[in-house]
C-alpha cells in the first residue's frame, strides 16, 4: 500500500467563489503512480468545501443563489458568532451543507467518476490564502 500527500492552496480575491480542481486532482494521481485505490480531497479550512458534480450552465449560479437563501451573508447581526472582527457565520453554515470533502475512486491510474462529475472547491469566506488536502492511496 502506497500514500501520496498534497496540498493545493487557493487566495480568491473575492468573498465567494468555485474552482473546478479536478484537473489538479487528477495531475496528483499521477504524480503519485498510483493505478488502484482512493483519493480523498478534504478542505482544509473551516469556512470552504469540496464537493462533486457538473459543469452545466446556470448550475453554480444556482448553488449561490440557493446557499444565499439557506445561510444570507446578511445582515450581519442576524448570527451571534459574527462579531466586530468576523462576519462569516454564514460560511461555516454554507460549508455544513456543502461539505466537507469528496472521496474518489481511482481505477486504472484515473479518477474514476460518473457521467459530467467533476470536484470543485467552494469558498465562502474568501480574500486569504485557503487549502485543499489531497491524500491518495492504494497501490
Amino acid at each position: 500500500m502506497m500514500t501520496y500527500r498534497k496540498e493545493l492552496w487557493f487566495h480568491l480575491n473575492k468573498r465567494r467563489g468555485l474552482i473546478n480542481i479536478t484537473d489538479a486532482v487528477q495531475e496528483a494521481v499521477n504524480e503519485c503512480g498510483i493505478k488502484e485505490g482512493l483519493v480523498l480531497v478534504n478542505a482544509m479550512n473551516i469556512t470552504s468545501s469540496v464537493f462533486i458534480n457538473a459543469v452545466e450552465k446556470g448550475l453554480h449560479e444556482d448553488f449561490e443563489l440557493w446557499l444565499e437563501k439557506l445561510a444570507p451573508e446578511l445582515p450581519y447581526e442576524q448570527y451571534n458568532h459574527n462579531t466586530e472582527k468576523e462576519h462569516n457565520a454564514d460560511g461555516h453554515l454554507k460549508r455544513s451543507i456543502m461539505g466537507r470533502e469528496a472521496v474518489i475512486a481511482i481505477t486504472g491510474g484515473k479518477l474514476d467518476f460518473g457521467s459530467w462529475e467533476q470536484i470543485f472547491y467552494y469558498e465562502f469566506d474568501g480574500m486569504r490564502d485557503k487549502h485543499v488536502l489531497i491524500k491518495i492511496i492504494g497501490e
